[in-house]
Order: structure tokens, then C-alpha cells, then sequence
């Protein structure tokens, strides 16, 4: 009867980590992740073919880069069975790092939204016009002293004025969805690894088995 009723635990047990919902890392986030970090890439790589002069902070690819392999990660850890209880040493080192990507990420995104946005806030302000194949820009053409940008191989100032700031617009946008992605994905491992915990050990109970489990409030 007993022995009966463990099997019957096992079988359960075994039946809700394949059916539980929360038991395997859902497979949208690691989709989210890889589609916005392979179009952060290219838009970026764009914006260097307009302006190679542009700074590596202004061309977000590296943030693209981070969580392109953190959607690698995810995609690891949906062929696998996905419990809060780390089994193998294989398992957990996944785990540790994906949370850890998804929070550079994260990071990493947020100083995109921050470079972007001051370069967007820069480009609403200027005057710009061609020397020979550069484009030069200031906001003030009358003041010999004010700051000037130039933009070399640019041609034509437009691509600076119109085109250029609709990417920047888009880099923002981007990289805003990516980062709640990336808080999410982190948000979720956090949660199925420390929500819940076991309490309560039944006197004279040589099995955790019959841990009490409690959910965290």
C-alpha cells in the first residue's frame, strides 16, 4: 500500500512538471528576445551605413548582441525541463546565467534609451549644411564659438535631419521593449526560484517528500 501510494506521488509529480505551465520558461520570451535584439542590430548597422562617423554608444548593436545569447539561453532552458529545484549543476548554471544576461540587458538598454534620446534631442535642434562630402550641424550658425557635430561621408544633410532621427526615434522605442522583456524574463526566474519554499517537516518524517509547501505571500 505504501509503496503504492509513493509511486502514486512520483507518477503525480512527475506529470505536473510536464503539464504545469510554470514549469518550463515559456517560450514567448525567448522569441521576444531574439526578434528585438536581431532588429536593434540591424537598425543600428544601418545607422552606421549613413553616418560612419557615428559612436559606438549611437550604434546599439552591442546591446542587440547581450541579448540575441540571452534568447539563446531561453531557448536552452524551454528543450530542458524547467523546475525551481536546480537537479543538475548543468541546470542551475543556465539558470544563473540567463538571469544574469537578462539584467545586463536590461542595463544595457536602458543606457541605449538614455544615449538615444539625447542624441534625438540634439538632431531636433540643428542647422545643418554640406562641406564637400561632410554635413556639419550646430545649433547656433551664428555663434562662431557653438559646438559643432560633423558627420562625415554624409552628403546630404537630410539623412542627418530626417532619416538619421527617425532610427534614433526607433533605437528608442526598440530598446524600451526590450528592456521590459528582459525585466520580465529576469522577473520570472527570480520568482520560480525563490516563490516558493518548503516549511514545516513533519516529526519523525525521514523524507522531504512530506515537506509541508508553502507558497510565499
Amino acid at each position: 500500500m505504501g509503496m503504492e501510494g509513493s509511486a502514486s506521488d512520483d507518477s503525480d509529480g512527475e506529470k505536473d512538471g510536464r503539464t504545469c505551465l510554470g514549469c518550463r520558461f515559456p517560450l514567448i520570451i525567448a522569441t521576444l528576445q531574439l526578434v528585438l535584439s536581431v532588429t536593434i542590430m540591424t537598425v543600428a548597422f544601418v545607422m552606421v551605413f549613413i553616418s560612419p562617423s557615428l559612436m559606438a554608444r549611437e550604434t546599439p548593436y552591442w546591446a542587440g548582441i547581450i541579448v540575441f545569447l540571452v534568447s539563446i539561453l531561453g531557448f536552452v532552458l524551454c528543450c530542458i525541463t524547467y523546475l525551481p529545484d536546480e537537479r543538475t549543476s548543468m541546470q542551475f548554471i543556465v539558470k544563473v546565467s540567463y538571469f544574469l544576461l537578462c539584467t545586463l540587458g536590461l542595463i544595457l538598454s536602458i543606457l541605449v534609451i538614455a544615449f538615444s534620446s539625447h542624441h534625438y534631442t540634439l538632431i531636433n535642434g540643428f542647422s545643418c549644411q554640406e562641406k564637400g562630402e561632410d554635413c556639419s550641424c550646430t545649433h547656433d550658425p551664428e555663434d562662431p564659438i557653438a559646438r559643432t557635430f560633423l558627420y562625415a561621408n554624409v552628403s546630404d544633410c537630410s539623412a542627418i535631419t530626417g532619416t538619421l532621427k527617425i532610427y534614433f526615434l526607433l533605437q528608442i522605442m526598440l530598446n524600451v521593449a526590450q528592456a521590459l522583456v528582459c525585466l520580465s524574463g529576469a522577473l520570472i526566474m527570480w520568482m520560480h526560484r525563490y516563490q516558493m519554499f518548503f516549511a514545516g517537516l513533519q516529526i519523525g518524517s525521514p523524507s522531504p517528500r512530506q515537506w509541508k509547501k508553502v507558497n510565499h505571500p
